[in-house]
């Protein structure tokens, strides 16, 4: 299956204008946004947990990293409410499920193979800086490594800012609105710019709050032969 999967093109998804889709779990739906692969796959996908839905037992050969939208999203080893932020690296393991229902966007194949780092942040509880080059923007630092960075910005209303993403980015509304070239991104708006791009973003009169990543895209090919190679 490939959605989205030319990577050197820039792609918008509305996602709240998306049908759910079943996944093979019931209760368990998904919105997908970029995807290469069948069940195993190197994906981008809204997923929402029905109340009392769940998962079976499963390892992430290729990691998971995920941020919870709505509700509370649980597992065996917690609790993980609206804004947490979870890195689950390749070969962990995990059920996942939520008692009272949840949304949330996961990445799957994804990481590096030799990645072990765990995170889990709850990042309505974290602090920001404002940001180094662009007034009316503070940021939220979520990760870093050598690859990629991923982080929170949090706008003013109007405010601007450009970004030279020469290893390609893609970005979640999590509130507000962003505006980006001819599109007006708004509540779970994805967008996704590849390699040697740059990003003119504009937020409106309330303001945004946007999940960043970037720096992943440099390695698109390899994630694509690790998934298919599983």
């Amino acid at each position: 299956m490939k959605i989205a999967a030319d990577f050197s093109q820039r792609v918008v998804v509305h996602s709240d204008s998306l049908e759910w889709i079943e996944s093979p779990m019931p209760g368990v739906h998904r919105r997908p946004l970029d995807r290469v692969g069948a069940e195993v796959a190197r994906a981008t996908t809204i997923v929402r947990y029905a109340p009392g839905s769940e998962f079976s037992p499963h390892v992430h050969t290729g990691g998971e990293e995920f941020i919870v939208l709505e509700g509370i999203f649980q597992d065996e080893h917690g609790s993980f409410p609206a804004g947490s932020y979870i890195r689950n690296p390749p070969q962990s393991k995990h059920q996942p499920s939520s008692a009272t229902g949840c949304v949330i966007l996961v990445k799957l194949w994804q990481f590096q193979p030799n990645d072990r780092t765990h995170v889990c942040l709850q990042t309505d509880f974290m602090g920001s800086v404002p940001h180094a080059d662009f007034k009316g923007i503070h940021v939220t630092p979520l990760y870093k490594d050598p690859i990629e960075e991923v982080s929170l910005l949090h706008f003013e209303p109007g405010a601007e800012i450009t970004l030279n993403v020469a290893k390609g980015a893609e970005l979640l509304v999590l509130s507000g609105s962003l505006n980006e070239q001819k599109d007006t991104l708004t509540k779970h708006s994805w967008l996704r710019v590849p390699v040697h791009s740059e990003i003119h973003a504009k937020a409106g009169k309330k303001g945004a709050k946007v999940w960043l990543k970037t720096g992943h895209l440099i390695d698109i090919e390899n994630q694509i032969m690790r998934v298919q190679s599983a």
